[in-house]
């Protein structure tokens, strides 16, 4: 059984109509040692503008969604991650495009972190201290509480 479908903005109409392709999407979720996540804002200019996001990107032909995860992290963060590890699939139906989000756990990587398309980032736990967050990352959020992970510790 496939997990739904994340509406966002039911009220809008969407681009493309209902036929539009699916676009597949690349997603770190970095987390330090103390357990705080990456969470970063949309670039200016961009659709959900200021938003935060987990960050990562569109696949380009050929690629996997590692190969993706590695290039977005490189080309917006200016840091090559290690080992990433598959996690979870959400689909969201945004109005501008349908996208599916494929969530990498990340605990490595070298570099600093370097806000290359003008975002913001911030460290987080649960329950996050950041607004607005992206329809598409709310169910990042359910995961972690699931799974105990992401909590400020007493």
């Amino acid at each position: 059984m496939s997990a739904p479908v994340l509406v966002a903005n039911a009220e809008l109409p969407r681009s493309g109509g209902a036929g539009r392709m699916l676009v597949e999407v690349a997603v770190g979720v970095l987390f330090r040692v103390d357990g705080a996540f990456l969470l970063t804002t949309r670039p200016p200019g961009k659709v959900y503008e200021g938003y935060w996001e987990f960050p990562g990107g569109k696949t380009e032909a050929g690629e996997t969604v590692e190969q993706a995860l590695r290039r977005e992290l490189q080309e917006e963060l200016g840091i090559l991650i290690g080992a990433a590890t598959p996690w979870h699939c959400a689909t969201v139906d945004y109005p501008h495009a349908l996208v599916r989000l494929n969530f990498m756990k990340v605990f490595q990587w070298s570099g600093e972190l370097q806000m290359r398309e003008g975002q913001t980032f911030a460290w987080q736990v649960l329950p996050v201290q950041v607004t607005p967050v992206l329809p598409g990352t709310l169910p990042v959020l359910q995961w972690l509480a699931d799974e105990g992970a992401g909590s400020a510790s007493p």
